[in-house]
């Protein structure tokens, strides 16, 4: 499409994480301007723990103008290591895929969840961005879809992107009613002060610590902000979506883990952690109409075991943009999009469920190695 065809061109983002955030970056980079996202909280918060940015999705920061803003509030690291539960092995230490992979090293970016939205909302006009717009319902209606909120407003765009997660809504209605899937796995997570961490943290480089029983306690070094994340990963038959921790219980999932993992356990503010059920979804066969697209977690939430969620919806926000700049339509540009995109989701939901012990972890990055 030519960019002058994209000033006139509604386009509607339901949902205010990643996914949307970047896809509106994405668009208004090449030329849209008449680009508004919807999130359904009051506000947004500093909520959430550390993720890391890899080199590709790096590379898009640098074509959308916002590497600056992203690199102030994130940490640089250059390899990924996995050791043995107890700290005395390394298993395998790799360098992030793709980080002498363009004209400039791409650092993974470490970053706090809340630093990071704020950066993305930070590039955008504040009246493209409205927050308190939960949606009920979407109706497609060819070549536009309409969307109507809670707050009892109703929009049509001409195109829709559903960037509105795991339990995305244009899924349900449009796509798949299937359920998430119960990973039989608990997340803890939280954020402690570097000084609490008990010399856990030497560097900037994140470090899995993996048992046999597919126990995983993880750092990603926050240094920028003097903090570290600290998450422990477990297997757990209990899908509550909110499940109630003690220390006590924590540390007794880190039993023969490094001392240091352990000493952290015990002395978290357990009020601070975020205890979270591990979900995903199945694939789904297709993620577009003529007129809706998913991106993100609506369209292939995985589990977080290979650290690809945000990726992939920021990575999906390029490749959209990219697609709509090759067709000749907008129909045109989400079949590209899926074309493009999906085949890469749908292999890393795959290896996403496979999770780490200390045999599977081979090497880093799966997706590197060709499947059987």
């Amino acid at each position: 499409m030519k960019i002058s065809e994209f000033k006139d061109l509604h386009i509607a983002i339901v949902g205010g994480g990643y996914g949307g955030a970047a896809a509106a970056i994405a668009l208004k980079s090449i030329g849209a301007e008449n680009v508004h996202v919807y999130e359904q909280a009051p506000a947004f918060g500093q909520v959430g723990a550390g993720i890391g940015l890899r080199p590709t999705t790096v590379e898009l920061f640098r074509q959308w103008g916002i590497f600056d803003a992203v690199a102030a509030v994130s940490s640089p690291s250059e390899h990924l290591e996995i050791i043995t539960a107890d700290g005395g092995h390394v298993i395998v230490q790799e360098e992030w895929p793709m980080l002498h992979g363009y004209a400039q090293t791409n650092h993974t970016r470490i970053i706090h969840r809340g630093d990071f939205i704020d950066a993305l909302f930070g590039a955008l006009p504040a009246k493209m961005v409205h927050v308190g717009y939960k949606l009920t319902g979407i109706a497609d209606e060819g070549t536009t879809s309409t969307l109507t909120f809670e707050n009892g407003e109703t929009v049509t765009a001409d195109l829709v992107i559903g960037a509105d997660g795991i339990r995305s809504l244009v899924r349900q209605q449009l796509f798949s009613d299937k359920a998430p899937v119960f990973a039989g796995e608990h997340a803890y997570r939280t954020v402690i002060s570097m000084d609490d961490a008990f010399d856990l943290v030497t560097d900037d480089n994140p470090r899995f610590f993996v048992a046999q029983n597919g126990t995983v306690a993880y750092n990603l070094p926050l240094r920028h902000r003097n903090e570290v994340s600290y998450d422990i990963t477990a297997r757990s038959e209990d899908d509550t979506w909110a499940p109630v921790i003690t220390n006590e219980y924590l540390v007794s999932l880190l039993e023969g883990f490094d001392e240091r993992v352990v000493n952290v356990a015990r002395t978290l503010d357990i009020s601070k952690v975020t205890s979270r059920s591990v979900y995903d979804i199945d694939p789904i066969d297709v993620w577009h109409t003529n007129s809706v697209t998913l991106l993100g977690d609506s369209a292939h939430a995985m589990l977080h075991h290979q650290g690809q969620g945000a990726n992939s919806a920021i990575q999906d926000a390029g490749a959209l943009a990219d697609a709509l700049l090759e067709a000749g339509s907008v129909p045109e540009a989400l079949a590209l999009f899926q074309a493009t995109r999906k085949p890469v989701t749908d292999e890393l939901q795959r290896l996403s469920r496979l999770g780490w012990t200390p045999e599977s972890a081979e090497n880093a990055f799966p997706e590197q190695t060709p499947a059987n």
